[in-house]
């Protein structure tokens, strides 16, 4: 009898492994209403992942595995441009279900953090800007010891057309005391130390970096320049691409007022190459496969996509704008 129980506890103790996630390894697993069938793409914003994937949706479901010796934020590009951050952690498995047509009201269960992260998306449903803003400075000092609250930070305080500083700092000293092991927090405080060196009114600091054909590139050609633009984008987002095509235009008719040089946040530089040829853009674009990780975009502060600096005579005139507003901003300038 003894025997007989032991085999079934071998059984069902093989049977419950090989259901789960082996240590190394993060799944994330997802049923849609209202998409049969489609794809959208995932990237990490700390190196969990190299590049871009893709994930494919079939008959509304989809399963992504990924190894993971370390925690790390992912995204997930959804077909109409909107992300939702997905914290994976090794051993892990996370659940996603959602209604394509509700995107916002998604529920993401599995993990603490992820359960943490859905818990906030719903309290800030209906709410203005300014609304939300104050809502994630107060999740952000409840959850001191949460990864959610990193990513809050710079989404609310970092990533925005008006970044506060002031308030992004206080808010790391308050994760660096609960969270001492997070690399990740020492390195955004070293980062939003240099990034105020970079705000509205400020001198663009120097830089230089090499562009797609090996070519040198430094800020003095932007400083030079009566108006320019430097902005992020991906062959991947094409929200982003639809702002270098407006750029093209402005360019075009600028008679030489205006300045551009792209950060493309491709892994690969020969997608990058392809889409430059394909929609002719002929200035300056840096593609080193570092994405969010390139040394100068965090020496200019540029911490999403897309996102762009605008120049006046060599002086930061604006950051962070949506599309609209820099096409407004732009037309303005070179009037």
């Amino acid at each position: 009898m003894k025997k007989f129980a032991y085999i079934i506890f071998l059984i069902s103790s093989i049977l419950l492994t090989s259901c789960g996630v082996s240590n190394g390894h993060f799944k994330l697993e997802g049923k849609f209403l209202n998409m049969n069938q489609g794809e959208f793409y995932v990237y990490s914003t700390d190196g969990g992942i190299e590049g871009v994937d893709t994930i494919k949706v079939v008959g509304g479901r989809f399963t992504y595995e990924m190894p993971c010796n370390d925690d790390c934020t992912l995204m997930i590009v959804f077909p109409n441009f909107s992300e939702q951050p997905i914290f994976a952690e090794s051993g892990e498995s996370v659940e996603l279900k959602g209604d394509a047509s509700h995107l916002k009201e998604m529920e993401v269960k599995g993990t603490k953090n992820n359960e943490l992260m859905t818990k906030f998306r719903k309290s800030i449903l209906g709410n203005t800007p300014p609304q939300e803003k104050k809502q994630a400075e107060l999740f952000i000092e409840d959850n001191t010891k949460s990864v959610v609250s990193l990513f809050l930070i710079k989404k609310y305080f970092i990533a925005t057309p008006q970044p506060d500083y002031k308030k992004a700092l206080s808010l790391l000293t308050l994760l660096e005391k609960e969270q001492p092991k997070n690399i990740q927090v020492g390195k955004l405080k070293q980062q939003i130390s240099a990034m105020k060196d970079a705000g509205v009114g400020a001198k663009l600091p120097t830089f230089t970096s090499y562009d797609t054909k090996g070519k040198l590139i430094s800020s003095t050609e932007l400083i030079s320049s009566p108006v320019a633009v430097i902005y992020t984008w991906a062959t991947f987002n094409y929200d982003s691409q639809d702002i270098q095509r407006e750029l093209k235009k402005r360019q075009r008719s600028s008679q030489g007022k205006l300045k551009l040089i792209g950060f493309c946040l491709d892994a690969s530089k020969s997608s990058c190459q392809e889409n430059m040829k394909r929609d002719s853009i002929n200035w300056a674009v840096v593609c080193n496969g570092e994405m969010l990780e390139d040394k100068t975009l965090k020496k200019l502060g540029l911490t999403s996509m897309p996102d762009n600096i605008i120049l006046q005579n060599g002086k930061i005139t604006a950051r962070g704008l949506n599309k609209q507003d820099l096409y407004n901003k732009l037309d303005q300038l070179l009037r």
